[in-house]
């Protein structure tokens, strides 16, 4: 459904978009993610049609966004970052507005608007003014004004910034009812809204992309070891001890800070292993150890590494790299001075 070939976006002297490339499929719900300055506003702008490519190819349903760029926006709903909404105008105004800069005729606006003010949940308020809605129905608004027309593929950009968790997750279910009729890509740096949201992510770095994958993927690929969670009735300091002598455990954190010293505490404490890897055997060997000196193994399980986590990596990872080319460069370039 979009499909996007080495694109390069040059913002004066800065190079926002740097070769990206990937492709989206349709019912797809894509996370792309970046930290702020990443480029990913730029790309977006440049789907939506509202930035030429500097080079490169991008193609929405078929269609080029540079020679096509008015079927393009027939078939895209574009839900900026800040939508500029009319504050004096009512709900039902504003997407009448809209439905008629779509060019829908007066008799057909209302058949369009109402299937949109049904699925933003926005039928109650239609008669009030935007400007005495809450932040979180401005969104709904904003939302539903990139729904006018019943779209093929929805941009969404940060559409959940400034909500408070629970007009997050009403937003969040929103999204997640498009997934399937409707290509849905969500820019965002909000990691825990793209791990319940999305199907498949981008990490964008730099104007290029540093990672991509299922949530599930990128979290279990990209570990060097593990971790497991552990629950032991016993005494604590000598679990922790116990644990700290096998060979496959690198670092053991005791997590009941009020368990006695030497006694059986109340209840099982919890320990966080971190493993050189994951393994049955790993994992026999830690129930062996434990269940050998009497203690009561109550659970043991693997914490995989969250999408944050991954993030996080990638982004010190690129940044690192960065940094060794760039002293590189410079020591050949002192090196050609000598």
């Amino acid at each position: 459904m979009v499909r996007v070939e080495h694109l390069t976006k040059q913002l004066g002297e800065i190079k926002a978009v740097d070769d990206l490339s990937f492709e989206v499929l349709e019912g797809e719900v894509l996370g792309f993610l970046g930290p702020n300055g990443a480029g990913k506003t730029t790309a977006m702008r440049v789907l939506t049609c509202y930035f030429p490519p500097t080079s490169g190819k991008v193609t929405v349903g078929g269609f080029d966004v540079t020679r096509d760029a008015d079927e393009v926006r027939r078939i895209i709903g574009y839900m900026p970052e800040h939508v500029p909404l009319y504050r004096d105008m009512t709900v039902e105004e504003a997407l009448d507005f809209i439905a008629h800069a779509k060019g829908y005729n007066r008799r057909s606006r209302k058949k369009v608007i109402e299937p949109v003010l049904e699925e933003t949940g926005l039928g109650d308020v239609r008669k009030r003014l935007i400007g005495h809605l809450s932040k979180g129905y401005r969104q709904r608004v904003g939302l539903a004004q990139a729904l006018v027309g019943d779209p093929k593929v929805l941009i969404l950009d940060e559409p959940t910034v400034g909500l408070d968790p629970r007009q997050i997750s009403e937003v969040r279910t929103l999204i997640k009812s498009m997934a399937g009729h409707r290509t849905v890509i969500l820019s965002t740096h909000i990691l825990p809204e793209v791990q319940m949201t999305c199907s498949r992510v981008i990490i964008i770095n730099r104007g290029k992309i540093a990672a991509s994958g299922t949530p599930h993927k990128l979290t279990t690929q990209m570990r060097t070891g593990g971790t497991l969670i552990l629950k032991v009735i016993g005494p604590p300091a000598l679990v922790k001890e116990a644990l700290g002598t096998l060979a496959q455990v690198r670092n053991v954190t005791m997590i009941c800070p009020e368990a006695p010293e030497k006694g059986e505490g109340v209840g099982p404490c919890e320990f966080r292993l971190e493993t050189s890897s994951l393994s049955p055997d790993v994992n026999a060997a830690i129930a062996e150890t434990i269940v050998r000196r009497g203690w009561q193994l109550v659970e043991l399980y693997e914490s995989g590494m969250t999408l944050e986590e991954v993030f996080l990596r990638v982004i010190s990872s690129d940044a690192t790299d960065s940094e060794s080319n760039s002293t590189q460069e410079s020591e050949r370039g002192g090196e050609k001075l000598a």
